[in-house]
């Protein structure tokens, strides 16, 4: 039976702490907490070596209807509520294979490292929610390992779970893990031209078609262009799924 210690990569088990590495984290979860309010931001913060969270935002997207400080207290017996079977064996398997990775990766550019992925969560109506789910080293012990790192939370673009990612620190797309043959893919990230990017933030603005051709002094004809080519660089077909995919893909 699956319990809270199999999210703990073996590899990546945090035993102890020196002085050195406790000086890392003064006060630092002031700052976490005031980007959070700042930005009504969905996140929270695991320390592996409590193996629970150590800080949970009041952003109800995550909290299945429950407090922060009740999802706070639960740690990762939240998960055992209030994710599907499916996806919580989804879980289990990217915190092997994720660390697996990770581990990998020179000890110098460990902190520089992403892996995003998504999951169904159980929210207060009974109805399931597709969520994307990026972690963050914050902090590591002197050998390496993954001592605290933070969660942000948003709805996915996608439209079923997996989709495990892991992007560098210049926020490309570096690797993607195929779920069915089991193995990680060399992934040529996406680039998107500077018109591309002025077409996401315009609409972002809720400008239309008309509005950001004038904007940016071209024809409707040309930004309609741009946006087929944008679409089909990501694989969506609307403004708003291009929205959140560039988003949830440092495209910007």
């Amino acid at each position: 039976m699956n319990n809270k210690t199999d999210f703990f990569n073996i590899n990546n088990t945090v035993l102890s702490l020196s002085n050195v590495d406790a000086q890392q984290t003064s006060d630092y979860l002031a700052t976490i907490k005031a980007i959070a309010k700042l930005n009504n931001m969905c996140l929270y913060v695991i320390d592996y070596h409590k193996q629970g969270f150590e800080y949970v935002s009041e952003n109800p997207l995550f909290l299945c209807g429950l407090s922060k400080d009740e999802v706070q207290e639960m740690g990762y017996d939240f998960y055992f509520k209030f994710v599907p079977k499916e996806d919580l064996n989804l879980l289990l398997k990217i915190n092997q294979i994720g660390f697996d990775k990770y581990l990998q990766i020179p000890i110098e550019n460990r902190l520089n490292y992403t892996i995003c992925y998504d999951f169904k969560l159980i929210n207060s109506e009974n109805k399931t929610t597709l969520i994307n789910h990026k972690l963050i080293p914050l902090f590591l012990t002197k050998d390496g390992k993954v001592w605290k790192a933070i969660c942000l939370v948003t709805l996915s673009t996608s439209t079923q779970s997996g989709n495990i990612k892991v992007f560098n620190e210049k926020g490309q797309l570096t690797f993607k893990y195929n779920l069915n043959e089991n193995y990680w893919i060399n992934v040529k990230p996406i680039v998107l031209s500077e018109r591309e990017k002025e077409i996401i933030r315009l609409s972002v603005k809720g400008f239309k078609v008309n509005e950001i051709a004038s904007a940016l002094f071209i024809s409707s004809n040309t930004v309609k262009f741009h946006k087929k080519q944008l679409f089909e660089k990501l694989n969506v077909t609307t403004m708003n799924d291009a929205i959140f995919y560039s988003y949830n893909n440092y495209l910007i």
